[in-house]
């Protein structure tokens, strides 16, 4: 019996680097197609031109690589020691940081870009577009980069 808890112990302990290093290695590649989607609308925006399947797909891009870090961030949340267990040490700043702030105001910036992306299938013209983009996956991106806890991060 202890063999079987031993073994199980090291396979949850794994697991948890694993989805830990995930959630933070694919927060660079998340980031990277939310900048480019936003830089892009942006341009769009400036420059008048029309919208085409491209910009389209690097916001589909964006909008799913961002819904994938939700979706490890929550198993994440449930399984380490920083999450839900520190839920209500509110005096130190780094727990606060991890289990209400990082979670709470990253999941409010996937709804405004989740938020864009359905507004734009309404909208007709181009500009309208890269606007809505602009505005939506803009304020989602300013709103992930304030919530990240960089002294774990570099």
């Amino acid at each position: 019996m202890p063999f079987f808890i031993i073994f199980v112990k090291t396979k949850t302990i794994s697991m948890y680097d694993f989805i830990q290093k995930f959630h933070s290695g694919w927060a660079y590649l998340a980031l990277l197609v939310l900048v480019v989607a936003v830089v892009n609308s942006f341009i769009g925006m400036s420059s008048k031109k029309d919208f085409t399947s491209k910009d389209r797909k690097i916001a589909l891009f964006a909008l799913i690589a961002i819904h994938i870090q939700l979706l490890v961030g929550i198993i994440l949340y449930f399984v380490s020691p920083l999450g839900l267990a520190s839920f209500g040490q509110m005096a130190d700043k780094a727990l606060r940081l991890t289990s209400l702030e990082h979670p709470l105001i990253n999941i409010i910036a996937i709804v405004l870009i989740t938020i864009g992306w359905s507004k734009h299938k309404k909208l007709m013209t181009s500009e309208s577009k890269f606007k809505t983009f602009s505005i939506f996956y803009g304020l989602g991106l300013l709103l992930i980069l304030s919530r990240i806890p960089w002294n774990m991060w570099l």
